[in-house]
């Protein structure tokens, strides 16, 4: 029996997905040419389930990368005329920010503690920053920015493009869309598939920003991806077997208000077994900073080895601690896939502590 994962990815996927995957070899979607009227099809509905299941507005754009990690090059290399401004806690913020550093030397950024709230009132960022970078979700050490303070940064700063970072939280929680003008995830978290298909949506401003820039010659670069987007293809041979199972996930899918419901619900019953049990503590003592779909749990060396040796031993597996991080604390994915008897099976294990 394979081992029951609650690493926040790749993470464990929905129950339905060997379902799916019959359905796409019976269809021929695996034979499927990304110039098709099939996989176009198949793209166009895939962005009409965005729009009604997850909130996107009417008029962005849905494109497909090879992961998260390929969208933050394309993020500076299509869309910052200037340099790029990055607020964030954890590690996948850092290499980011580095990522874009090694593009635009000029590029800036905030750490922000993890247990401290951001304070839009404090924040300055200067006129050679025209684009704020957030990390929404940080994996890395479970914080999160939330849409309260996305929209105050907005709001102070108009005239700036707000690109975000929900790889971990985008179909897990709410995320109001008309907040920034660049979105992007990967798939192997809350959208629960196999890794290996980036999300990027971007707004009409974002469009228009890519257009006046002009950046092109490189295979990803964005005007050359909304060219092909435009008659719903891709700019180059894609993972139609990953885009075609994300189809049939958001399909199937409850209105995103409804996941968050459940997704803070379970939360609730996590923090709760955490407060009150004697040896576990929280990795972000704020609950404000505290993301809704990754938990982290720190504690000593040897008892973070000794409780992911012991659900071993009860068929689960806990997420490693990541970076230095790593031997401190372990996480736990609080991803819709999971379904009622797993996550019972989780309460039950640490309950125990």
């Amino acid at each position: 029996m394979a081992i029951l994962t609650f690493a926040p990815g790749p993470s464990k996927v929905y129950d339905k997905l060997p379902e799916y995957f019959q359905e796409a070899y019976q269809q021929g979607i695996l034979s499927a040419n990304h110039r098709s009227a099939v996989f176009m099809d198949l793209y166009k509905d895939t962005e009409s389930l965005f729009k009604e299941k997850l909130g996107v507005p009417e008029d962005y754009k849905l494109l497909f990368t090879s992961s998260a990690t390929e969208n933050w090059e394309i993020i500076t290399q299509s869309l910052v005329l200037q340099a790029s401004f990055h607020i964030y806690s954890g590690s996948f913020g850092k290499k980011w920010f580095g990522f874009a550093q090694n593009i635009i030397p000029e590029t800036g950024a905030l750490i922000v503690d993890k247990n401290e709230s951001l304070e839009v009132n404090d924040l300055e960022i200067g006129n050679d920053f025209d684009l704020i970078a957030i990390t929404q979700n940080e994996t890395s050490n479970a914080t999160q920015i939330t849409n309260k303070t996305i929209a105050a940064i907005g709001k102070k700063y108009p005239d700036k493009m707000l690109a975000i970072d929900t790889t971990s939280s985008m179909a897990g929680i709410f995320l109001d869309f008309n907040l920034a003008d660049i979105w992007y995830a990967s798939v192997q978290k809350c959208f629960g598939l196999p890794a290996g298909l980036g999300i990027l949506i971007v707004s009409p401003k974002a469009i228009e920003r890519a257009k006046e820039k002009g950046e092109k010659g490189r295979y990803n670069s964005l005007n050359f991806m909304l060219d092909n987007a435009a008659n719903y293809q891709t700019h180059y041979t894609p993972n139609v077997l990953n885009i075609y199972l994300l189809n049939r996930v958001l399909a199937d899918l409850a209105p995103i208000e409804k996941v968050n419901e459940k997704t803070e619900k379970r939360m609730r019953i996590l923090e709760e077994i955490v407060e009150k049990s004697p040896a576990l503590d929280f990795l972000v003592s704020n609950e404000a900073t505290r993301s809704r779909t990754v938990l982290g749990v720190g504690g000593e060396e040897s008892f973070i080895k000794q409780i992911k040796a012991e659900a071993e031993e009860q068929g689960m597996q806990m997420g490693s601690g990541y970076g230095p991080l790593k031997p401190t604390s372990f996480r736990i994915a609080n991803f819709p896939a999971l379904n009622d008897n797993e996550f019972e099976k989780l309460i039950a294990f640490l309950k125990a502590y």
